[in-house]
């Protein structure tokens, strides 16, 4: 069935009753106009495209300028009227915010070359304004979504295109609502016989037996909790076929080996009722020794909270269970959107202070890269790597690479703390220098100030950040800044 502007206006409402929809009205029929006569490939008008995008940017909740500029973010391109229209129309800031989707749209996969100078455009977007990224995720999903109407070759583009430069961007804004659909509608298009193969495992010998299985779990849970005097939803929530390709790739292992297809999610009111609810969880079955994780006392650096516990629930099966707060929940599956939407209801204005560190620490990268190469290489290793957290004594959380060694931890705490490193204690144990860490994992440097890098450490360092600082102390000669104690 089409979309209507009805949709688009209730989800919009649903967001904020009191939200005022004249303009949102007053786009969609310049929009309408703009598009009039125009199709897509897949024969349908051009403007369910920019229903659809501008939708999507409301079921996220992003503000009512962001899903305007999606109704509007392809009328400078595709018809005859300019930005300049546009801004006089609807005032600069929606202006802008199609200008920047605009200059995204040129983003190609074209090969390695190509691909750093696209990833460069992406994080230059970034820094003027993330929505602009949000508005561009929405557009490219319906894309995804109407690929079957494209030519072979273009759909292997597009597809290559979104698993090499938006998935990781989608995943290190925390938006796993783009990020496991675009996954997914890739897999579909890049290896189409393995994701067939992999559906029909994951419908028939998974999805099915497991909704039995959470049927009965809940059957057990839900006393407890109604018991315990905690308001509760309960969900399934069932791993990406993307997700779980990649793991059975990664590690080798065969499907029916991969435990973690589907977790249950427990959505409740307070934080205090997070801890509760993993009290109850316990106390009908046995946790899985080194499974439980806070990330709601430690969120992870892209702002994610939740609480997993892994235990063997009934008949000794491994389950594992997540915990949230409905604001932790939705913040998860949409990301920054969901957390201006909490955060920053009366002041909407955006500055490079409220971009995510690991963002801003790119863009450093990026001014420092002599060339196309060196900052390829820092996007490899800092970005697009899948992320770990370690723990330093007083519990400060330093977010790596999956990889890293203490040297790298090292120079993420502090330069000097990695120039004058000759040792290291995780876990309470003394290891190696080039140690691999692992997630959860804490790690004590032990210094001294008469100690110097070693050539050594250019093949045990894995981030740009302490090849770098290597580089230069090497360069130097030994020029070190005094030493500070650090435990």
């Amino acid at each position: 069935m089409p979309l209507t502007l009805s949709q688009l206006l209730a989800q919009i409402r649903q967001n904020d009753p009191k939200a005022d929809t004249t303009l949102v009205e007053l786009a969609y029929e310049y929009a309408a106009e703009a598009h009039q006569g125009q199709t897509r490939r897949s024969g349908e008008p051009y403007l369910q495209h920019s229903l659809r995008t501008a939708l999507t940017l409301a079921a996220i909740r992003a503000e009512t300028d962001v899903v305007i500029a999606g109704l509007l973010h392809d009328v400078p391109e595709d018809t005859s009227r300019s930005l300049e229209d546009l801004e006089k129309q609807f005032g600069k800031k929606i202006a802008t915010l199609v200008e920047g989707v605009t200059k995204l749209s040129k983003v190609k996969y074209r090969g390695i070359e190509r691909h750093t100078e696209s990833l460069k455009k992406m994080f230059i977007a970034m820094a003027a304004d993330i929505r602009v990224i949000l508005i561009r995720f929405a557009d490219r999903l319906h894309n995804l979504e109407t690929l079957d109407a494209l030519p072979e070759d273009k759909r292997l583009r597009i597809a290559r295109e979104t698993l090499e430069i938006y998935v990781p961007i989608a995943s290190l804004l925390g938006i796993w609502y783009f990020k496991n659909q675009m996954e997914d509608l890739c897999f579909k298009h890049l290896y189409p016989e393995e994701y067939k193969k992999l559906e029909f495992k994951y419908e028939i010998e998974q999805k099915v037996g497991n909704k039995q299985f959470i049927q009965e779990t809940e059957g057990i849970l839900i006393p407890e909790l109604k018991e315990a005097g905690i308001k509760f939803e309960i969900q399934g929530r069932f791993k990406s076929l993307y997700s779980v390709f990649q793991k059975m790739q990664n590690k080798e292992r065969k499907f029916s080996e991969i435990y973690d297809v589907f977790a249950l999610r427990i959505i409740v009111e307070s934080i205090a009722d997070c801890y509760k609810t993993i009290g109850v969880i316990h106390a009908l079955w046995k946790p899985k020794p080194n499974r439980f994780k806070d990330y709601v006392a430690v969120p992870k650096p892209n702002g994610y909270q939740a609480l997993h516990t892994t235990v063997f629930g009934p008949h000794g099966k491994v389950t594992e269970f997540q915990v949230a707060t409905r604001k932790m929940y939705e913040e998860s599956l949409y990301g920054i959107a969901a957390h201006w939407y909490y955060k920053n209801k009366k002041s909407r204005e955006l500055g490079i202070g409220k971009q995510p560190k690991w963002v801003r620490d790119i863009l450093e990268l990026m001014r420092q890269a002599k060339d196309s190469e060196e900052f390829m290489s820092v996007a490899k290793i800092d970005v697009f790597r899948n992320r770990i957290f370690v723990f330093t004594p007083k519990g400060d959380v330093i977010d790596l690479p999956e990889g890293s060694t203490p040297i790298d931890f090292a120079y993420a705490v502090h330069t000097d703390i990695g120039h004058h490193c000759v040792g290291v204690m995780i876990n309470d144990r003394i290891n190696k220098l080039d140690t691999a860490l692992k997630s959860g994992d804490t790690v004590e440097i032990i210094t001294d100030k008469n100690k110097k890098p070693s050539r050594d450490w250019m093949k045990i360092a894995k981030t740009s950040r302490a090849r770098e600082k290597i580089k230069q102390a090497l360069k130097e000669g030994g020029g070190f800044m005094k030493f500070i104690k650090w435990k």
